[in-house]
Parts: C-alpha cells; structure tokens; sequence
C-alpha cells in the first residue's frame, strides 16, 4: 500500500482492479486511515465491508534489509537469506530469473519486506523496484532508456564505486577510466577484481596473474561485460558527468584519499 491520501489509496486500489470507487473513502474516514506498506490481509475473499476494515487495521511485520553501495549479490543473497529464512538457492533461482544482469541491477537502498515473504516475490519486488528508478533516472538525465547503454555506465560506476574514497573523488575516477580508454590503456583497476565473493578481499598480484575472468582489467581491456558490484546514484551521474581533468593514475594516501596524476612519472613520485 502506497503512502499518501485515502483519495490517493482509493485511486491506487482501484487502478490495480480492486472493487473500491471514491465513494468508500467516505467510509475509510469513519474507519481510519489505511495503513500504508505491507498489509496482510489473511484472506482471499472478504465482504467489502470487511476489506476496508482490514486496510486501517492489519498491517505485516516487516523487516530491513540494506544493500550498500559497493556491495555484491554474492553477500547480499547471504544477508537476505539470515533475514528472511530463505535459501540462498532460491534467493538466486529468483534473481536469475528476472534479473538482466549478474550483478548490479538491485539498487543500493533500504528495503522494507514482510516476514514470510517468498524468495521469488522478494526478488520480484527488488527488480521490479530497481528497474524502475533505473528508467526513471536515465530519462530524466539522459532523455531516454537505452537498456544496454545505461547499463555500461552501470558497470562503469560499480568500479567507481569500488575505488572511490568519497563522492568527490567519483567524477575524477571516471575521469580516470575514460581517459585510459581514449588511448588504448588498460584500466588496471583493483575494484574491478572485487566481484562476487571476493568483494573484501585485498587485491594481490598473483590474484591478478591468475584471475582470468572478463573482470580483470590487468588481462582485458575496456570495461568488464557486467557491473562488479551495486552502484549508487552518484557513482552513476559521475560516469555520465566525469571531471574535466587529464588524469591517468591515482594512488591512495595513507588517509584513503588519493592523490591523482597525469603522467606515470608523477605517479612513482606520489608512491615514493
């Protein structure tokens, strides 16, 4: 149930084909506001009456879940399986089912889901919540929803997200990866190697000499085929809005910051 006005509620209940006019929202009123979110009714036919009743007063428990930015479905799945009582088997049958992609179409968020809720409507609902904003926020910045496009900036930003010290930084590490593509230069990225299970795991060199995934941006060039991670809005606009600035290389400080250079000279200065 949505939040908003019993006019609102009404017009919403009775665009998805339920018997409610504008005239039961005098009744409402005598009731009680409906609840808003999820609401177990806990039965299958009602008298209209008893409907209505049922709408100010039954209401499911519910539970959070957060996905964070930068986060996999890899653990994700995990988190949602401890919540929700679910296996990680349909957790993942679900999300293959309706997802387009591996990885990074459920956006970074808090959700609020019933107990008892099923894994497949559980990931339902997520794909069906995140497709959504993912349309709305490429229409509203770019003009229009090109699925294949908007996800490369998707898969992009994940990367971003993954390298990225703070929101500041974002713009310029795009910066960064569309510059090493504009001269042939691998991207050499750590974050790229954070997929799946290895989402917290310290990059080493011989995990880049024997990972031969399309995710390792040492072996491959260009972007990897798939998000690594999820990615938040801002990680998103930063790729279709780079800084202006001719970096190559970066380096983290000892404060997790980074220091970004232009030439691979200055970079061995900042590693010193």
């Amino acid at each position: 149930m949505p939040q908003g006005s019993i006019g609102g509620i009404i017009a919403y209940l009775s665009k998805n084909n339920f018997d409610i006019n504008q005239l039961d929202r005098y009744i409402l009123r005598v009731m009680g506001k409906p609840q808003s979110g999820w609401i177990d009714i806990g039965y299958t036919e009602l008298t209209k009456g008893d409907f209505l009743h049922k709408l100010t007063k039954s209401k499911a428990a519910l539970q959070d879940i957060t996905l964070i930015p930068g986060e996999t479905m890899y653990f994700f799945i995990q988190d949602a399986s401890k919540i929700f009582g679910l296996s990680e088997k349909s957790l993942w049958d679900a999300y293959h089912k309706y997802s387009p992609l591996p990885d990074g179409v459920i956006l970074p968020d808090t959700y609020k889901l019933p107990l008892g809720i099923s894994a497949n409507y559980l990931m339902q609902y997520l794909l069906t919540q995140s497709m959504s904003r993912h349309k709305e926020l490429a229409t509203r910045v770019l003009g229009e929803f090109d699925e294949k496009q908007w996800f490369r900036y998707v898969t992009m930003a994940s990367i971003v997200q993954k390298e990225a010290a703070n929101k500041e930084e974002m713009p310029i590490i795009a910066s960064v990866i569309y510059n090493r593509i504009k001269i042939g230069m691998p991207l050499q990225m750590d974050g790229s190697l954070n997929y799946g299970q290895y989402s917290h795991i310290k990059i080493t060199p011989n995990r880049i000499k024997t990972d031969n995934t399309p995710y390792n941006t040492y072996k491959h060039q260009g972007v990897p085929p798939y998000p690594v991670g999820s990615a938040s809005m801002d990680a998103i606009l930063a790729v279709i809005n780079p800084a202006n600035v001719k970096y190559l290389y970066f380096v983290k400080t000892k404060t997790g910051k980074h220091i970004f250079s232009r030439t691979y000279k200055e970079h061995l200065r900042n590693i010193k």
